[in-house]
């Protein structure tokens, strides 16, 4: 009996630590992203300064939460943490990874301190992070300091050595945009609240399970930071929490946010929750075969693809609109996409795993797209248009897609400060004319009129799929005829993408191998910057004399050798190809359209296993990760799916990195199974029925079948 007993107890056993290890939240490693590459050979130039790297960030954080509480290693940095720096300044509360935000920085300090040097040394053998969780042993003050968080909450908890003073520091005179005001004030024996003023107001509400003495103000010539004094903290050994809430509204709402999600929880309550709520979105793409190195890489990435947009209004739906006014508009507002990054194919993404999510980001961008007088816009480009139109194409239509739809015009036909620049110039020529520039040099500040064309008329492809949807035959007809005018500027000399003077005459001298953050091209050379119709691809290789013409001059972005030019967000390349930047993402699926997918999977293997765990410590990313884009590039070509034109309800067939894969979308699951090991697609199923060509609806996959792909 006791045999017996004692079996059943190991069976218990393993069964639990095999569930244990079966957690997907394990398989995330919050630091890939966070290094950079200084090897000339990885780079593909010698650098002088520091490229930009994944500017991602180790902190806690919650799916599209308001709240993402972060060490900053470095002030004005991309996400605030560099991964080969040596000192913690403090916790942010914010963070993107674009030179922004940052705000609110808390750091728990004892003794002395210098407001111009509290900083703290750490180790990366004495700090840890998971999905939710952070943590770091500050060596300066001998604090093991811990993080955790709540959708608009952070709970910070410090454990001190045995007889050392507990104080917090906040230096609010600091983040990684402009602090225009700032206010701290205890508010209570165990509170403390204020705000920090950037472009926005950020409130914050902090609860300690320690009494406060006072607040101090400790400055140093121009720097100068505040003090959270405890009565009697060094005689009691237990750790230092605050529990801190957060509101773009109002320090009202701010404590309400705290009361609402965070004040009765304990620290491993908060974590525990964090965990869950990852694991179940992480758990609706399930991946089998494969090694652990590359579930590690893929979870890594799905969970980096869901850190932004990030959530503005409070627990009562309460937000600042884009006229700062304080409304509730009955739906979750949101920031904006970084839609000139993320529109390739994080946002389908989203869309796909958390359409709840999606519906109210497009619920958020259109009520400032209505108060504006044009959707909104980021960096480059227009690509709202193929959010909304690719949304509500895949199902997504809970929304009014009127009201989106006629601010959608705006921006393709009333020119104005806010909608497309040259506009007016694009509609009379059908192109946009570059700058008469003599010796244009990387950093020239020009029009991007190359770009700007290709853009253009791919986002009136979209509006144009949405137009034919609505029954809108007049605009459908103008704006499809529009969709063609990135031609305009194909030269047939070069066979490239070339810009033009505004007589007609083509930019010369012309070197397409020299890149430009401005000029001709956004943040590209010539060659990145010509493969890219994803809503006409054959209308693009109809540019060329004949198929075998295209397909050297496809070769030939992936095998000119890069001359060596710096750029500090120009780096990896394969030939001319970059994979550290988006622009020619897509370049690599043309293949697909001459008859040559196994052209197109031989790069799109040498980037999945290449390009994503780079450097010494194997934790850099090929580029700047962008706000989720280069992570879903590799979710979505690691499980055989591309979303080679997003504004189509449709998706590109790859071959998968993993033998199996199960995919919850909106409660339907489909299954993609991979039979054998060449990068060769030679046959495609669906539901045991025939695919012809290579891509599959969404509406197929809505089904939940079962799609095989065959390679050898």
């Amino acid at each position: 009996m006791l045999k017996k007993l004692k079996c059943i107890c190991i069976g218990i056993y393993l069964a639990l630590s095999a569930h244990a290890q079966d957690k997907l939240t394990d398989f995330v490693n919050p630091f890939i992203g966070t290094t950079t590459l200084w090897d000339s050979v990885d780079l593909g130039y010698k650098p002088t300064r520091r490229a930009w790297g994944g500017e991602t960030y180790p902190g806690a954080s919650l799916p599209n939460s308001m709240v993402q509480v972060t060490p900053v290693t470095m002030w004005k940095s991309g996400s605030g943490y560099q991964y080969e720096d040596t000192v913690i300044y403090a916790f942010v509360h914010t963070s993107k990874g674009h030179w922004n935000l940052c705000y609110v920085p808390i750091i728990a300090v004892s003794g002395d301190v210098n407001p111009k040097a509290y900083y703290s040394g750490f180790k990366h053998s004495n700090e840890s992070a998971r999905p939710g969780y952070y943590q770091v042993y500050l060596e300066k003050y001998g604090i093991n300091a811990e993080v955790t968080s709540t959708l608009r909450c952070a709970f910070h908890k410090y454990t001190y050595r045995s007889g050392d003073k507990k104080k917090l520091l906040a230096d609010l005179s600091r983040s990684n945009e402009d602090v225009k005001d700032w206010e701290i004030e205890k508010l209570n024996d165990y509170a403390f609240g204020g705000f920090q003023k950037t472009g926005n107001t950020f409130y914050f509400y902090a609860v300690t399970n320690y009494q406060i003495d006072n607040i101090e103000f400790v400055k140093d010539g121009n720097q100068g930071v505040s003090i959270v004094n405890f009565e009697d903290s060094g005689n009691n050994s237990a750790p230092l929490e605050m529990k801190v809430g957060f509101s773009y509204v109002s320090l009202e709402n701010a404590k309400m946010n705290l009361e609402a999600e965070m004040l009765s929880k304990s620290f491993e309550q908060v974590q525990n929750e964090a965990d869950a709520v990852w694991e179940q979105l992480l758990s609706k793409v399930q991946v089998q075969g494969g090694t652990r190195d590359e579930k590690e890489t893929f979870y890594s990435a799905l969970y980096k693809s869901f850190l932004w947009p990030i959530l503005l209004s409070d627990v009562n739906g309460a937000f600042k609109n884009a006229k700062g006014e304080i409304v509730n508009e009955g739906f979750r507002y949101y920031s904006d996409p970084s839609f000139w990054d993320d529109y390739r194919n994080k946002l389908v993404l989203l869309g796909m795993l958390a359409p709840d999510v999606t519906l109210d980001v497009i619920k958020s961008i259109t009520d400032r797209g209505v108060l504006r007088g044009y959707m909104p816009t980021f960096f480059h480009g227009d690509h709202a248009s193929v959010f909304i139109a690719g949304s509500y194409l895949r199902g997504l239509r809970d929304f009014n897609v009127q009201k989106a739809y006629e601010v959608l015009l705006n921006n393709a036909f009333v020119p104005g400060r806010g909608g497309r620049p040259h506009l007016q110039e694009y509609m009379d020529r059908g192109w946009i004319s570059e700058m008469d520039v003599p010796h244009p040099r990387l950093e020239t500040v020009a029009k991007a009129a190359v770009t700007k064309t290709q853009e253009y008329a791919y986002d009136d492809y979209a509006i144009a799929l949405l137009a034919k949807e609505l029954g809108d035959e007049k605009n459908y007809q103008i704006l499809i005829q529009r969709s063609h005018n990135y031609k305009n500027l194909f030269d047939p000399t070069t066979q490239l993408m070339r810009g033009r003077l505004a007589n007609g005459d083509w930019i010369t001298p012309f070197n397409p191998e020299q890149p430009y953050f401005e000029y001709m091209y956004r943040e590209a050379n010539g060659w990145q910057s010509t493969f890219f119709a994803p809503h006409d691809p054959q209308g693009f290789i109809a540019l060329y004399p004949d198929k075998q013409a295209f397909e050297r001059k496809l070769d030939s972005l992936f095998t000119i050798p890069w001359k060596g030019y710096e750029a500090h967000n120009f780096t990896t390349f394969i030939g001319q190809y970059c994979h550290g930047n988006q622009p020619g993402h897509s370049s690599p699926y043309f293949y697909y359209f001459i008859g040559k997918q196994e052209k197109a999977q031989r790069i799109i293997n040498l980037i999945l296993t290449k390009y994503y765990r780079m450097g010494p410590e194997r934790l850099a990313y090929a580029g700047m990760d962008d706000a989720g884009e280069m992570s879903s590039w590799y979710v979505l070509n690691a499980i055989g799916l591309y979303t080679y034109s997003p504004a189509d309800p449709e998706y590109l067939i790859t071959v998968p990195l993993f033998n199996k894969v199960v995919f919850d979308l909106q409660g339907s699951k489909f299954t993609i199974v991979k039979k054998g090991k060449g990068e060769k697609i030679i046959g495609l199923t669906y539901g045991n029925r025939k695919v012809d060509g290579y891509t599959i609806l969404h509406s197929q996959l809505q089904q939940g079948k079962t799609l095989v792909i065959q390679t050898e």
